[in-house]
């Protein structure tokens, strides 16, 4: 078995000039994953991050969905990475105690003409190796016997399912570390510039080189490849999304994760459960120049409650618990924008949107093998069991929960039974929170129906710096 220490190197300086063979420009989900992939490898990896805290930018607010890609082009980078990826958390999940909680979906016609394209739908998810049949209403009553009478048939997705959107990019990013990377938090880019063999790359925390680079900055994709003085082949224009979350009394209004009949631009707001016991409403799709601040807006959040109302009567008059907007970083082009530069030692990912967090495994692992070949060395990944493995904590309703131990700690917040115990392994862990919504999606403290309300003063006591950054509502 590999075992190295752990180190992070966002909170204290850095000597300038270090070599690694590998530098990963941002620590999303797709940046997580990415160096995973090379770490397990044996590369010496640095993921380098802007933010004080990791899944600050796009990956902090999404639909927590493992897709299949079902819907996708054929052919297209995003299905192949979707693919991949949903294989690859499939298998590993187990290995570091990672939920995963199998609902299906059911893509759902609300009108004759949506009707008249299932066939369609259930077509393109076969050529694309994804089962799926054709449910008629009187079957679809009886699967989801509270949705509306509108509801006239759909196209079940079995494949489908729901999972932690923080844990798991937290996982791979702390087996990256178990074997010898490292991450460097609170690290703007500031300056990129190639020499005969290596990148220097100077940030804010100081400089260092690289063999490779890998552009997985996000929202701030075209701008990191601007910086390099390369010419960005997308320009990235945030599409947000916003979203409502039910308290738990709703959870089990549906079964499966409830889609619309998409369009050319949108697949539509859903309807799902999620692993934390809530029922999840959302997303919307709207262009905006803003990569930073993404504000929920009272008449979107009305007409989408309207909307989930029209489909799922039931929701009238069920509390909610908050609603959220995230930011997705789309581009011009309909699909990833995936890049190998062997001359310069460089590799772009793009353009990664809402499908990104089913994705992430599937792009570590295309960065790792298009990686090596720049490198000059293609290295298989290890077998599992040759690899150490993070075991994450439980804070889905998937599993026993810390608070349901004999000997447990005082409990902290009420609303999602956190413990003081689990508020201090997020705060001390190998990657501890930098962030006050950090330590919200490592424990879930201050996202139950008080919002923190009533748990705000003991994070006080805990956390005092965090705490003093306003805790914004998530899922």
């Amino acid at each position: 078995m590999h075992s190295s220490a752990v180190n992070i190197a966002g909170h204290t300086s850095t000597a300038p000039e270090r070599t690694f063979d590998v530098a990963v420009v941002g620590a999303g989900v797709v940046g997580c994953a990415i160096a995973r992939s090379f770490a397990i490898r044996g590369w010496r990896t640095v993921v380098v991050e802007k933010e004080a805290d990791i899944l600050e930018g796009a990956s902090k607010g999404n639909s927590a969905l493992l897709h299949t890609g079902f819907d996708e082009p054929p052919l297209s980078h995003e299905l192949v990475m979707i693919k991949a990826g949903y294989s690859i958390y499939r298998r590993i999940h187990g290995r570091m105690n990672l939920p995963l909680v199998e609902t299906r979906a059911l893509v759902v016609a609300w009108d004759r003409e949506d009707l008249g394209k299932l066939d369609g739908i259930a077509a393109h998810s076969r050529a694309n190796g994804v089962e799926a049949s054709r449910m008629e209403q009187t079957g679809l009553r009886r699967r989801e016997p509270n949705l509306s009478d509108g509801a006239l048939g759909a196209v079940e997705i079995p494949g489908e399912a729901v999972i932690d959107p923080w844990s798991a990019p937290l996982g791979y990013i702390r087996q990256a570390l178990l074997h010898g990377a490292e991450l460097l938090l609170g690290a703007a880019v500031t300056g990129l510039s190639r020499g005969a063999s290596l990148w220097r790359i100077e940030t804010s925390k100081g400089s260092l080189a690289a063999r490779l680079v890998v552009n997985a900055a996000g929202l701030f994709g075209d701008r990191v490849e601007a910086l390099a003085g390369r010419r960005p082949r997308f320009t990235v224009r945030p599409r947000k999304g916003q979203f409502v979350v039910y308290d738990k009394p709703a959870h089990d209004l549906v079964n499966a994760i409830i889609l619309r009949v998409p369009t050319e631009r949108t697949k539509g707001i859903l309807l799902t459960r999620t692993v934390f016991g809530n029922l999840l409403l959302g997303p919307t799709a709207d262009d905006q120049d803003d990569r930073i601040h993404a504000p929920c807006e009272e008449a979107v959040l009305r007409r989408i409650i309207a909307e989930g109302e029209a489909m799922l009567p039931a929701l009238t008059g069920q509390a909610i618990t908050a609603t959220f907007a995230g930011l997705r970083p789309a581009t011009e082009h309909r699909d990833y924008v995936l890049v190998t530069d062997a001359a310069r030692g460089w590799i772009t990912i793009g353009g990664i949107r809402s499908t990104g967090l089913s994705a992430s495994l599937g792009l570590g692992e295309w960065a790792a093998e298009q990686g090596g070949m720049l490198l000059g060395e293609a290295r298989r990944a290890p077998a599992d069991d040759d690899l150490d493995w993070p075991q994450m904590p439980a804070i889905s309703q998937a599993a026993p929960r810390p608070y349901q131990q004999p000997s447990r700690s005082p409990i902290v917040c009420h609303c999602e039974w956190v413990t003081e115990q689990e508020i201090r392994e997020a705060l001390d862990g190998p990657v501890p929170a930098g962030t006050a919504g950090g330590l919200k999606r490592r424990t879930r403290t201050g996202m139950g129906r008080c919002q923190g309300f009533g748990c705000s003063g003991a994070i006080a006591r805990l956390a005092p710096d965090l705490a003093a950054v306003r805790l914004e509502p998530a899922a």
